[in-house]
């Protein structure tokens, strides 16, 4: 049995749990981690929000709108019965400019009910309160004024690591510490903390056509899943598989999305096109299970695997369109050939353990890239 990535509801988002195996090669300098805490009030906090010196990365998958109205009235009533809130995360990024790691809903509700406009969201009216049920239908303007003062002068705790911390340490740190239930997957993490145009293009590209068809329109995106898998494509296409080195997997994919952050337009749009070829062409070649292990028989449909997502997508990005349309007429033959490969125990576990080794990288490249080209030759 396949195990599987769970969204917060606890539910499958048909994609495999991978097991990268990095580890730290270079420990970190514990003079280098500045971690400071904050007390700022609520009215600080907004005003850094319609300055944009807080970045709530509103499409995070801690973002506002998942909680109800009645979860985002029970948290001001919280404030107003002076109930401490707990400590939100934050980094702090270039031009003073906070990245909220952990506690996005919260000062997103916050900011819903005291200042709409700075988020451009509908104002909140209190619904479902326990205690203070004679506010129930209030708007932030509706408090008498003593109320109002109380929230905008509450003080919220923010554990705000400096900006002088390597991007690396902040990544482990926020892996160790972020709270709210589940922690953060390496992708929401490299959302909050990276921010930039990249954001938007990975969202794009986890919308599209090309990518839900090739997917089967499976993949949740609760976890950030199909943005890490579209980013991990994008990683290949800028850096060839036969020039990752090293162990670090995850570093290697917050620097293809810096690169993304330095690229114009029309770079953007040519890797976008290679993308939606990718999915195109892996659709056509491997079909219903296009991204997923499968084994001899058996035609169970298997959760989508990441490394096999890179591999599959990247290798097929490379051939023209003669030779796709050649695989893809001879889909039976690459059916079987894939199959062998997973019999094949170094491939096997190029894509099922420590799948972010160079070595295993490579190899499974290789590997896949031989194997197709052996159904071409024999066509």
């Amino acid at each position: 049995m396949i195990s599987v990535e769970l969204d917060d509801a606890g539910f499958s988002t048909d994609v495999e749990t991978e097991d990268i195996g990095e580890r730290i090669d270079n420990p970190f300098d514990p003079d280098l981690i500045e971690v400071q805490t904050r007390n700022p009030t609520v009215a600080l906090l907004l005003n850094r929000i319609r300055r944009n010196t807080i970045d709530l990365a509103p499409d995070f998958q801690r973002r506002a709108g998942i909680w109800t109205r009645q979860a985002q009235s029970r948290l001001i009533e919280s404030l107003l019965l002076r109930i401490t809130l707990p400590t939100l995360y934050a980094a702090e990024g270039d031009e003073d400019v906070w990245a909220v790691v952990d506690g996005v809903q919260r000062l997103t509700t916050i900011a819903r009910f005291v200042a709409p406009e700075a988020i451009g969201a509908d104002p909140l009216r209190l619904t479902g309160l326990e205690y203070l049920v004679d506010y129930n239908g209030y708007a932030f303007n509706d408090l008498p004024g003593r109320l109002q003062t109380r929230i905008e002068e509450t003080e919220l705790v923010v554990l705000l690591i400096r900006r002088g911390t390597p991007e690396e340490v902040k990544f482990n740190i926020f892996a160790r510490i972020n709270t709210g239930g589940r922690p953060l997957t390496r992708q929401e993490l490299r959302h909050a903390l990276i921010p930039g145009q990249a954001r938007e293009f990975l969202a794009d590209l986890a919308r599209s056509e090309e990518f839900q068809r090739a997917t089967a329109e499976s993949v949740s995106p609760e976890r950030m899943s199909d943005r890490e898998m579209c980013l991990r494509f994008l990683a290949f296409s800028l850096t060839p598989p036969e020039k990752y080195k090293g162990q670090d997997f995850d570093g290697f994919l917050r620097r293809a999305m810096h690169s993304l952050n330095g690229l114009d337009l029309l770079e953007l749009r040519n890797l976008g096109r290679a993308f939606k070829g990718a999915m195109n062409a892996s659709e056509a070649v491997f079909g219903q299970h296009a991204f997923r292990k499968r084994f001899r028989d058996s035609s169970r449909r298997n959760p989508v695997n990441k490394a096999l997502f890179e591999a599959q997508a990247v290798t097929l990005s490379h051939y023209p369109e003669d030779q796709i349309r050649t695989l893809a007429a001879r889909q039976v033959q690459v059916a079987n050939g894939f199959v062998r490969l997973m019999e094949n125990t170094n491939f096997f576990n190029a894509v099922s353990a420590g799948t972010g080794d160079a070595g295993k990288v490579r190899l499974r490249f290789q590997m896949l890239d031989k194997m197709l080209q052996e159904v071409l030759k024999d066509a």
